[in-house]
């Protein structure tokens, strides 16, 4: 059966695509930037220009088939400097702004770039790297300089220059051909159990995905998305960045995850992909305001009264709640984490089309998502239609570890024979993930496989799913569930949860003060979840906290990271 719902254009690699959709969206706008209070556009042929100078720019430096970096918050800059490199000059390798200088220091070595394009506030560190001789690193290329300055190349320059050489006659970059399936791009893992890996992916891994999801989700070149998540990790960049292109749509950049809904506002978004943490914040703000207006009991039984109804016919019976949102949303785009389902549910009954993604850096990224033809709430929807998932090693609930395969798989883990085996198994990618796909092709995920807790009776413990249910209780910023030994016998467990509370939301809420009255007032709604639980499940001991969890800049939640706090303290 496809899966396909509309009509999508065939790319062969990036540079394809920038070719292709650059004729069919020139005139259009690819970006709006807030410059000192004021706006600045680019349409898709002035970007499509300056890619095409820059990569020039590259080639004459001598870094043609050379590794080249970028780091730095979420800006068009970026996008055209990773997009230079891709599409002729050589290999990007795209890094975490949130790294630590040593951090920084050892992944510029282990990839071995030799150029690194970077904002201001990386400059220091990353001139100290190329001064002492770190790995191969010869050159810094600034986003923000507006001429070459001592020893730092500026990106605006380069590009000029880029310009004038294409003037000249200079079609190295133009006429560069591009191998589909070789490695293209190099990602590293985030390392939620383990320590960070390199991920090479290809062109026709990026543009596979790029056709998937452009088949299956109702995205076109009159959309306005909002940049939020980082740029670097998959997610953004190919459901954000390189969807935005590939659609002829237009990217506007956030202004950071607090003023997200005036963002949403200000530049009227339609399409957003985000992670969990952040809807479930619009949706409280949501209702705060509407309890602020007294209407928020009103809006809730409306919902029941409008459930059976078209998700459109539900959007205008709350056009006031639509309207906090800018008025213009048609798409929200959940991933990274899993989407508690009673957020899923309320937004969908408030008439937005709310979805969850699914994906891995493996797979680049996207294995499943919801759409408005294939939608079930807690699902991650159907696998996309060139990838084919199925579930091995089930046990009696049809749960087991959710294996894939498709032309979105990556070539392997770089320089990891051994890692890249333990994964890729006669073409088939096994996900690390547990999970389940009902009769109708439903994909719905269950956790980890890591971080499941097996119990002396054998019973499996899935510790997202016990989180979700603590994360709702009023006060709780979030928890981490773990298994801990209860004497002798190291196979006799209990459940045990690190709760992360808000103090001065659980002073309001349960009117308490001292830590022991807090103590006990989370405690009685812990134990009001172990009633809603079969007993194997239930809570057995709880230590609370204000410090926030160690996460990924995607906000997964580091679990070894976290147990190793635990057992310190």
């Amino acid at each position: 059966m496809d899966k396909r719902i509309y009509d999508y254009l065939e790319i062969t690699d990036l540079k394809d695509m920038l070719e292709k959709t650059g004729k069919q969206y020139g005139d259009k706008k690819a970006y709006k930037i807030k410059k000192d209070g004021e706006y600045i556009t680019f349409t898709h042929k002035e970007v499509r220009d300056m890619i095409n100078a820059l990569g020039t720019s590259l080639i004459e430096l001598g870094l043609k088939d050379k590794r080249i970096a970028v780091i730095g918050e979420n800006r068009y800059e970026w996008e055209i400097a990773y997009l230079s490199i891709v599409c002729g000059t050589g290999i990007v390798v795209p890094l975490d702004k949130a790294l630590t200088e040593n951090e920084l220091k050892n992944l510029i070595k282990k990839s071995e770039v030799e150029a690194i394009f970077c904002s201001e506030k990386y400059v220091e560190s990353l001139e100290k790297f190329r001064n002492s001789g770190v790995g191969k690193l010869k050159h810094l290329i600034s986003m923000d300089l507006e001429q070459n300055a001592d020893g730092i190349y500026s990106q605006k320059e380069l590009i000029e220059e880029g310009k004038e050489l294409i003037e000249k006659g200079n079609t190295e970059f133009l006429d560069a051909t591009i191998e589909p399936e070789k490695m293209s791009i190099m990602l590293f893992t985030s390392g939620t159990t383990s320590e960070p890996k390199i991920v090479a992916l290809s062109h026709k891994n990026i543009c596979s995905n790029l056709m998937d999801i452009g088949s299956i989700l109702d995205v076109n070149s009159d959309d306005v998305l909002l940049s939020v998540l980082p740029i670097h990790h998959v997610f953004e960049c190919t459901v954000g960045f390189l969807f935005a292109l590939y659609k002829g749509a237009m990217t506007v950049f956030s202004d950071g995850l607090r003023h997200i809904v005036d963002n949403l506002n200000e530049y009227k978004v339609s399409v957003m992909a985000n992670v969990p943490a952040v809807y479930e914040r619009i949706l409280r703000m949501i209702k705060k305001e509407l309890r602020k207006q007294g209407k928020l009991e009103q809006v809730l039984e409306d919902e029941e009264k409008y459930r059976n109804l078209p998700i459109e016919e539900r959007r205008e019976k709350f056009k006031e709640v639509y309207n906090m949102l800018g008025g213009n949303v048609k798409l929200f785009i959940s991933g990274a984490a899993a989407l508690e389902k009673s957020v899923e549910a309320e937004y969908r009954l408030l008439g937005f089309n709310l979805v969850q993604g699914y994906g891995l850096t493996e797979t680049s990224p996207v294995v499943g998502v919801g759409s408005k033809k294939y939608h079930r709430v807690g699902s991650i929807g159907k696998s996309v239609p060139s990838v084919e998932a199925k579930i091995v090693d089930k046990n009696s609930e049809g749960i087991g570890e959710l294996v894939v395969k498709g032309p979105s798989i990556m070539l392997e883990y770089y320089q990891n024979k051994e890692a890249t085996e333990e994964v890729l198994q006669d073409g088939w990618f096994y996900t690390g993930d547990l999970a389940k796909i009902d009769d109708e092709g439903y994909i719905f995920i269950c956790g980890r496989k890591k971080s499941v807790i097996v119990l002396k009776n054998g019973k499996n413990i899935f510790p997202e799913e016990i989180e979700n249910l603590v994360n709702r209780v009023e006060g709780v910023k979030e928890s981490f569930i773990f298994g801990k030994q209860k004497g002798e016998d190291k196979d006799d467990i209990k459940i045990v949860v690190k709760v992360v509370y808000d103090r001065e939301i659980v002073k309001d809420v349960y009117k308490v003060d001292t830590e022991e009255e807090i103590y006990n007032a989370i405690k009685s709604k812990i134990k009001e979840i172990n009633k809603l639980m079969p007993q194997y499940k239930a809570i057995r001991g709880m230590i609370i906290t204000e410090e926030p969890l160690i996460k990924t800049t995607t906000n997964k939640i580091k679990r070894e990271a976290n147990l190793k706090v635990i057992e310190q303290s």
